[in-house]
């Protein structure tokens, strides 16, 4: 079942960040932070990118770590509350700090495939 537009609403209105953005991908969306993927919204589920930092907070914070699939084949990733608003603001600010930024694409510039 793919995610609805409602959902992401709710999501966005809860988090109130200023960097974050999001992408549909194939009936789900994928979220930004500061152009990093941060994690996303798969069956009506905010999950996040399961990062040292993330895991470390969500230990402490509820003494244990939810984890979920995204969808079958996916690797695990932090099944967060989104009405702990200010928790998952700063898992997401952890995240980002966390993961490498986008690799740039490699420009090819004549006819003969050659990199500039």
């Amino acid at each position: 079942m793919p995610s609805s537009k409602e959902y992401l609403d709710y999501v966005l209105e809860q988090l109130n960040m200023e960097d974050l953005s999001y992408r549909m991908m194939m009936g789900e969306f994928v979220l930004y932070y500061q152009d990093k993927v941060i994690g996303g919204i798969y069956d009506d589920r905010f999950l996040l990118k399961p990062t040292k930092g993330a895991i470390k907070l969500m230990e402490e914070t509820y003494g244990d770590v939810q984890m979920d699939l995204p969808y079958e084949g996916a690797k695990e990733m932090l099944a967060a509350d989104i009405d702990d608003k200010r928790l998952c603001r700063k898992l997401i600010e952890i995240i980002a700090e966390e993961v490498p930024a986008k690799k740039k694409k490699k420009r090819y510039g004549n006819k003969m495939g050659r990199r500039i």
